[in-house]
């Protein structure tokens, strides 16, 4: 039997903020997939291997020239910005609405496990794919067996 937990949420326009309230997390704003126009943010997926940590952003439809991803002190910043700009001259529109998408989205790093200057991007079937590599010294070493004398 699996159980299920019930929303007592009687605002439906406050739902995650109150979530988030009372789950504790209200100050880590890098966690919350919300923007400042009330839209959510591209979907990201975080893995980690040996050797790497590896961010995957879902953005179906766009060209690599859409992205610029900065790394500062720390910061991983992911920026989008894309605009349609076909013109229709000579059309009489009655409705024509502008195709315009943005989004930036920010990750903490830590600078002492990866190496910021061997980050490295690339995008691919609609999916934007962040390597941070880490640091040699913070890899795991293989066992070795210990001769006792």
């Amino acid at each position: 039997m699996t159980l299920m937990k019930r929303s007592q949420n009687w605002y439906p326009s406050f739902p995650s903020f109150f979530d988030k309230f009372f789950e504790g997390n209200l100050m880590d704003w890098n966690s919350w997939n919300f923007s400042s126009t009330d839209t959510t943010l591209p979907a990201v997926n975080v893995k980690e291997n040996n050797d790497a940590f590896m961010i995957e952003v879902a953005a179906p439809g766009m060209a690599k020239e859409d992205f610029r991803v900065s790394y500062d002190n720390g910061r991983l910043t992911i920026n989008s910005e894309r605009k349609n700009e076909k013109r229709d001259e000579g059309e009489n529109y009655t409705r024509k609405e502008f195709s315009y998408q943005s989004f930036q989205r920010s990750f903490n790093v830590p600078e002492n496990v990866v190496s910021g200057d061997k980050i490295s991007a690339n995008y691919k079937d609609g999916i934007l794919t962040i390597s941070l590599p880490k640091r040699e010294e913070v890899k795991p070493k293989p066992s070795r067996e210990i001769k006792i004398s």
